[in-house]
């Protein structure tokens, strides 16, 4: 999910649209003949505007009575339509029983490998739920705050994860979990849409945004120019104060690419956000699953109980990834590029196929480059400072081999999107392109990592 879709301006107008008729209905439903006589007492405009229960499913909430008192049986009422919505609305949270499975687990057994498995079986679905929440939210705050927002929780998943590997001082983790994310939003999500859209609209080319493509592109380029110079200037040994100087370098970048990320937020939502309106008025004409279906209290409630829920099982997956490596005979760094973005993005590989299939292209890579930009211009960044106040030498140099795979996705992606156009083919190439990465990193061994030392 990238943070511009959420951000339809045409969504608080579909929300005074349909609120009226849905209170109008809550207002009639359940009263008897007399208490027509107290209309204007329970109208909707004499209910509060600010009210959880009045954003939605206020036909299940009325008031009662000349008091207005509150029905604790409109209460339960909410709250069990809010868990029907939120915990069985979704196919995917078939999977939610894996996390306390992976608790079990690790209690009963000790199996890493199996607590690694079914945590990241667990965190799938809480991270498909927080994309839900954080867009049911941006219905109510308007389109800058809800920008912020998205940028903040689009990627909230991969973020956790890195914070509690940070706090056990898996730098290599950190950094190798970030890149994989970004590889598999530009090569994997990207490359899927593209085939899917081309399979269903094999008799023509579809299109998209070339401006939109064009600015992200030159943003990550800018990501590999802030990861490619520390990296350079640790193997040339060329610093002024060996093992300082690249340190000190990665946190002065890190702010320069953080303000460079918030100056795009605000180049989209305030001085050349018209290039966005076309589309998002196209998506919500279209597309009739971007409606408001839980209240502003709601979403801030889900949008926490979800959080504390990745956090929770971020912590058990990180312990065990060390163990779930030994376990399974396979590279951590093959297990941190790969595996753990995979989960991670889960939500978004099946967004952007599901919108390319709608010929609505333009949505598909606002979900793949859009992540990889805030993945690249605010998740590492925003890593290197947190590592800086935790105490964790936290850098940009991401290693040779890392940097150099990132440089190749970016320009072989690049001249993918130069044309504005896609076909199936497109999309094979950067599948198979994944492919190559994924290999790589298989055989790959980080010599710079405490937890998988050179073999042999």
């Amino acid at each position: 999910m990238t943070w511009y879709r959420a951000m339809d301006t045409n969504g608080a107008r579909r929300l005074s649209i349909n609120t009226r008729p849905t209170l109008q209905m809550g207002a009639i439903d359940g009263r008897s003949d007399n208490e027509f006589e107290d209309e204007s007492l329970v109208s909707p405009t004499s209910l509060p505007s600010n009210n959880c229960h009045s954003e939605a499913g206020s036909q299940n909430s009325p008031y009662l009575g000349r008091g207005q008192q509150f029905d604790l049986s409109s209460l339960k009422n909410d709250i069990l339509r809010s868990l029907k919505i939120v915990l069985f609305s979704a196919k995917i949270n078939i999977l939610m029983p894996c996390g306390p499975a992976a608790i079990l687990v690790k209690y009963m057994t000790g199996h890493h490998g199996w607590v690694f498995f079914l945590s990241l079986l667990g965190i799938i679905p809480l991270a498909e739920r927080l994309g839900f929440a954080t867009e049911q939210l941006a219905f109510f705050t308007g389109p800058t705050v809800g920008g912020l927002l998205n940028a903040t929780f689009g990627n909230a998943t991969e973020l956790i994860i890195s914070i509690f590997a940070l706090k056990s001082g898996m730098i290599r983790v950190v950094q190798q979990s970030l890149l994989g994310s970004i590889l598999s939003n530009m090569l994997l999500v990207l490359g899927c849409a593209f085939f899917s859209g081309g399979i269903v609209f094999s008799k023509k080319y579809q299109v998209f945004n070339k401006a939109a493509a064009t600015v992200n592109s030159g943003l990550l380029l800018m990501a590999v120019m802030g990861l490619l110079f520390p990296a350079v200037l640790h193997f040339t040994r060329t610093e002024v104060h060996f093992g300082k100087s690249e340190l000190a370098l990665s946190r002065f970048s890190s702010g320069v690419m953080l303000v460079a990320y918030a100056s795009y937020i605000v180049f989209q939502l305030k001085s050349h956000n018209n290039s966005y309106d076309s589309i998002n008025e196209e998506e919500s004409q279209n597309d009739e699953d971007d409606e408001v279906q839980i209240s502003k209290c709601e979403a801030i409630i889900w949008l926490a109980i979800v959080t504390i829920g990745i956090s929770f099982l971020s912590e058990y997956l990180v312990d065990a990834i060390e163990g779930a490596s030994n376990a399974w005979n396979m590279p951590i760094a093959f297990i941190s590029v790969i595996l753990l973005p995979i989960v991670g993005n889960a939500a978004e590989h099946a967004s952007a196929i599901m919108f390319a299939m709608k010929d609505k292209l333009d949505i598909s890579l606002g979900v793949a480059i859009g992540s990889s930009t805030q993945i690249s211009m605010f998740g590492i960044p925003f890593c290197v400072v947190i590592g800086w106040i935790m105490g964790q030498p936290m850098d940009l140099n991401f290693q040779l081999f890392e940097t150099a795979t990132l440089f190749i996705t970016v320009l072989v992606v690049a001249f993918m999107l130069q044309d504005g156009t896609s076909n199936y083919f497109k999309g094979v190439m950067l599948i198979l392109c994944y492919l190559i990465v994924a290999a790589s990193f298989y055989v790959h061994v980080d010599p710079t990592s405490e937890l998988n030392p050179p073999q042999g």
